[in-house]
């Protein structure tokens, strides 16, 4: 999967992990902003600093991820893609235009959900 595959859309790249009690706590808000808005063009790319894939996969389950990018190279703080976007906490968000232009970075539930009502006008 490429960020490249996601262009037309507006993208919400969500880097958080399982452990990582912050991104869970926040994850029934953006799951419920996936739902309201993935039929205007909206979807999330998750970008996992797991290490351990069985724990990774079962917090997805858990925690109705249900969009379908998910990816994660299970190298932790190295993680290639965490590295690129200078990622040095999580929860960790960069907010893509259709173009594949940066919106804004660090959007908690609340700040994305005033962004996505701007972009989608409801």
């Amino acid at each position: 999967m490429e960020l490249s595959d996601l262009k037309g859309k507006v993208v919400l790249i969500d880097f958080w992990a399982s452990w990582c009690g912050p991104c869970r706590r926040e994850n029934p808000a953006v799951v419920a902003l996936y739902k309201k808005y993935k039929d205007d063009g909206f979807t999330i790319l998750s970008v996992s600093l797991d290490k351990d894939k069985a724990k990774w996969i079962a917090a997805i389950e858990k925690d109705g991820l249900v969009w379908p990018n998910h990816v994660s190279d299970l190298k932790f703080w190295q993680a290639k893609v965490a590295r690129l976007y200078g990622v040095n906490s999580i929860p960790y968000t960069v907010l893509l235009d259709k173009d594949g232009n940066i919106i804004r970075t660090k959007l908690r539930s609340h700040d994305l959900a005033v962004e996505l009502e701007k972009i989608f006008g409801h």
